[in-house]
């Protein structure tokens, strides 16, 4: 880790032994910064990001979130009670912590990815304890609008079978994720943990020149089939076989400062560890039995009046994976239009690919300290 992050475990966080890494935590005072990762990754992918916002003043915190790394309990089974990974009970995980680390509130509490669900369901349920909310990479569309009636689980969208009809016949990432074989292609990939992250994390990133995104028209089989593999897969194909197809070689490894073999060891060890089945099952929750939509519900027709950013690297497809979802959020989240921010030379990892200008956006947001 770089200087000034500290490891440590956070007992009796609900139900949780959170493991936290934690920069700015020298003196008392400091306003709070909250940083929640996304799939697959742990509260080290902040790593570059955390010592830049502690330097400005900042406790900043950063959570391995329920299913992820050193946090525990981990039930691995694929048939398991899947109420702890709905929303609203990973979104309470972050308020136990809150009060475990003794605070009110923080200051800015910034989601990246699936992260960024957990992170804007906090806002919606305990607006006062969120000054400023930041969603990264995923847009997030919020509460349905007053009247709606409910959704069925994406897993039943016509999409599916839409996919699967075409030459050559492809599937949804998110539809993968849930199956029970995900997790066994990924955890025990021919290549070795090592090699299927770097495969997955180079393939959406800036460094693969393959990613030009832009918005998809709607939810067509045709539209969702622009999407690159890693979103839209070839349906004879695991995760694993689409990490392995685009690969870096020795001297892009060599080149990439943002992700070194020592650090991704960092991951790979964890995952190798755990498996990803308790992290897949915030994938199973949310769109296999539509939890997310479920534990929305209460908050149909409200706004979040509190400033809100999003940022996103300029070659992710993340933002635009969901047809229309980014206009969306930018129009109907909040009572302000929320601010957009698309950083250059970044992908999906936006925070680990350009740090400086990722912190420098969230100082400017939260404005003096």
């Amino acid at each position: 880790m770089p200087d000034g992050i500290r490891s440590r475990i956070v007992s009796g966080v609900g139900d949780l032994d959170m493991h936290i890494l934690e920069a700015g935590y020298e003196g008392r005072g400091r306003p709070a910064i909250l940083l929640l990762h996304g799939f697959p990754e742990l509260a080290w992918c902040w790593r570059r990001v955390m010592p830049l916002l502690a330097d400005a003043g900042y406790h900043v915190v950063a959570p391995d979130q329920r299913g992820f790394g050193r946090t525990t309990p981990q039930p691995d089974a694929y048939l398991t009670d899947l109420g702890p990974y709905a929303t609203g009970n990973l979104a309470a995980d972050i308020f136990h912590l809150i009060d475990a680390l003794g605070l009110s509130s923080v200051d800015m509490l910034i989601g990246h990815d699936a992260g960024a669900i957990v992170a804007g369901f906090c806002a919606f349920a305990q607006p006062d304890r969120v000054r400023r909310l930041v969603l990264s990479a995923s847009p997030f569309g919020g509460a349905p609008p007053a009247g709606a009636l409910p959704t069925a689980p994406f897993l039943d969208h016509p999409i599916h079978e839409e996919l699967a009809r075409l030459s050559p016949p492809r599937k949804h990432y998110q539809a993968y994720y849930c199956g029970p074989e995900a997790n066994a292609d990924m955890w025990h990939a021919p290549q070795g943990m090592h090699q299927f992250l770097r495969g997955y994390y180079h393939q959406k990133s800036a460094d693969w020149d393959g990613n030009r995104p832009g918005p998809l028209k709607g939810w067509t089989g045709e539209e969702i089939a622009r999407l690159p593999h890693y979103y839209c897969m070839p349906a004879q194909c695991g995760m694993a076989e689409v990490a392995a197809a685009i690969i870096p070689d020795a001297g892009q490894v060599a080149a990439c400062t943002w992700l070194s073999d020592a650090d991704l060891a960092v991951a790979a060890a964890e995952f190798d560890r755990t498996g990803f089945q308790p992290a897949l099952n915030w994938y199973r929750s949310a769109l296999a039995e539509g939890m997310t939509g479920r534990d929305l519900a209460p908050f149909h027709g409200r706004r979040l009046a509190m400033p809100v950013a999003f940022v996103a690297g300029k070659a992710d497809w993340g933002p635009y994976q969901s047809p229309r979802l980014l206009e969306s959020m930018r129009d109907g989240l909040a009572t302000q239009p929320v601010a957009l921010h698309f950083i250059e030379r970044a992908g999906h990892w936006v925070q680990q690919e350009q740090p400086e200008r990722f912190a420098e956006i969230l100082l400017a947001f939260a404005g003096p300290s």
